[in-house]
């Protein structure tokens, strides 16, 4: 699924929820937790429960890999459970020299089948390039991050910038209005089209979203961060819709762990339809 078949899907339904499914086996509902098989099951109850509510899901790779040869099973009978109406994403964060990426792009998009992946971009355009071959998928690269850690490089500026990159950009603390975040997402945009290429932008760097609006007006944006991180999904649908929507956003534990009970499902979809009862009222108005 590319871009536009997601742009056709969020105007039928109203919605551009993404559902993370970070099934944490510890976390889920007592008469499931700690059981491997209760991971599928947990999963495929959000999957009916929320599924006319949003338009994609995210599946976090590293709560299936840590449960070893199961857990890739798991992701597997999860990810073949997702009707094909809905984007699917394996939010892994890959990245490695070419060789490797290929490999990487390959096991997502060949042997599991995702529609998406995210990849993170400080190794340079070879890193990226071979999940771009697949024009028929979709690479979404970390833009900018939520975390505290994001300060550390992400915000840097940037001084002695040449466009050309014919001198390596030496980093400061206050030489120019050119930050880091904003020269990989300028960069970045230059390796492929709207159609396969999306960026990560957290929900908490919502007053950043106007800028990132003009670097990249076009391109599809993936918001972790709403809900139980704190993100706002009004100020990241004011900032973050463009004239073809170009804005998914992710909701993970705020509507998967709604519930501790065996009513998860059941209050699952009622978190997962308030968001798409707001989405629908932010779509009016775009």
């Amino acid at each position: 699924m590319t871009a536009t078949s997601l742009t056709e899907q969020i105007l039928l339904k109203q919605s551009y929820l993404c559902v993370g499914l970070d099934s944490n086996i510890t976390k889920l509902p007592a008469h499931l937790k700690g059981n491997l098989d209760g991971v599928l099951a947990f999963n495929k109850a959000i999957i009916d429960a929320t599924l006319p509510y949003c338009v994609s899901y995210k599946i976090n790779t590293a709560f299936y890999e840590a449960l070893g040869l199961k857990g890739w099973e798991i992701m597997k009978e999860t990810l073949d459970y997702i009707p094909q109406t809905h984007f699917t994403i394996a939010d892994a964060k890959r990245g490695d020299i070419g060789n490797t990426s290929t490999q990487y792009a390959k096991a997502f998009f060949e042997a599991l089948n995702f529609d998406a992946i995210t990849v993170a971009p400080y190794m340079g355009e070879d890193s990226i390039r071979p999940f771009l071959e697949y024009t028929d998928k979709v690479t979404i690269v970390l833009g900018l991050t939520s975390n505290v850690g994001s300060n550390d490089f992400q915000q840097l500026l940037l001084e002695e910038y040449d466009e050309s990159l014919t001198m390596v950009p030496h980093i400061t603390q206050g030489a120019t209005e050119k930050r880091l975040y904003e020269h990989v997402l300028a960069r970045v945009a230059e390796w492929g089209s709207k159609e396969n290429l999306m960026f990560v932008v957290g929900a908490t760097q919502a007053a950043e979203l106007e800028n990132i609006r003009n670097i990249i007006p076009e391109h599809f944006l993936l918001v972790p961060g709403v809900g139980a991180q704190g993100g706002s999904l009004k100020d990241v649908s004011k900032y973050g819709l463009n004239q073809s929507v170009g804005l998914l956003v992710n909701a993970s534990r705020a509507i998967i762990f709604a519930s501790e009970g065996e009513d998860f499902a059941n209050q699952a979809a009622l978190v997962a339809k308030s968001y798409q009862s707001e989405m629908a009222g932010h779509l009016q108005i775009m």
